[in-house]
């Protein structure tokens, strides 16, 4: 399932490469991308763990940037 976020507060190109990096690591991601330039979170997972990643990657965008979220 591929969905696209916007995304609030990001502040910092390289904190959203750092959280892209993360959030591919997760188990079940295919992909995602985290843009600064279009403050947009494109995420593609597997179907049955769509819930676990999208709570997974809202804490670690919150840990390297605190203000920052995804509009869900």
């Amino acid at each position: 399932m591929k969905k696209v976020f916007k995304v609030k507060n990001l502040e910092c190109a390289h904190c959203a490469a750092k959280m892209q990096k993360e959030i591919e690591k997760l188990d079940g991601v295919n992909s995602a991308s985290v843009s600064f330039l279009t403050q947009k979170f494109v995420l593609d997972v597997a179907d049955e763990k769509y819930d676990e990643i999208i709570l997974s990657s809202r804490k670690i965008i919150k840990k390297i940037e605190p203000d920052c979220e995804i509009v869900l």
